[in-house]
């Protein structure tokens, strides 16, 4: 027994809630409950993180046909932040996503399927006017009723992406082989919407 022994649940979140059975209905993303995230490798020994801090972005869920279903994200360019200004600002220049010129990145959903509390949503991510498709499988985590009268529900999803399919090409050689950042990035979603009045 001893001190060490623990219970599986002291390392879980708290069980999703269930505020309404049917979440169909036409969603805001609440951005201050809400992560869009990324992770690259650096230097092919480390993992760099960080996020987008604005954005907005809408949904539309209709669990009875989910193919009616649609998603609609803007992030500001500009705003992302991986705890390094001097790496933020490298990564707002033209180097990489040129926000000066190309202030906005778009995600608009082309297709959703649905496949018990897994939402598939595959989409157009326009990054520096450059548009290709993406999938991200998200996990239904439940909903809630907040202390102000909002019905909430949240998702978490991710997908991996090569950057250089939106001309985010720039790199450096590492002496000792590879390269300074990854190609593939991870994107890391974690979203808490609220249903409209």
């Amino acid at each position: 027994m001893g001190i060490f022994n623990r219970s599986k649940n002291t390392e879980t979140f708290d069980a999703p809630t269930q505020a309404v059975q049917d979440i169909t209905g036409d969603y805001t993303i609440d951005p201050s409950h809400t992560r869009l995230g990324f992770s690259a490798r650096h230097a092919m020994v480390t993992t760099v993180r960080g996020q987008f801090t604005d954005f907005s972005g809408t949904a539309h869920v209709d669990t009875a046909n989910p193919a009616n279903s649609s998603v609609s994200v803007t992030i500001q360019t500009a705003s992302i932040d991986t705890g390094s200004e001097d790496r933020d600002g490298h990564l707002r220049s033209a180097d990489f996503f040129d926000a000066d010129n190309n202030p906005t990145i778009t995600f608009t959903s082309t297709k959703v399927e649905r496949d018990g509390t897994d939402w598939e949503v595959t989409g157009d991510l326009t990054i520096k006017g450059v548009s290709k498709p993406v999938t991200i499988v998200f996990e239904e985590n439940g909903s809630a009723q907040d202390p102000f009268g909002n019905v909430r529900i949240g998702f978490e999803g991710q997908t991996a992406i090569n950057r250089k399919d939106w001309d985010l090409t720039w790199n450096a050689a590492l002496e000792t082989g590879g390269v300074l950042v990854s190609e593939k990035i991870k994107l890391e979603f974690d979203v808490s919407a609220i249903k409209n009045a």
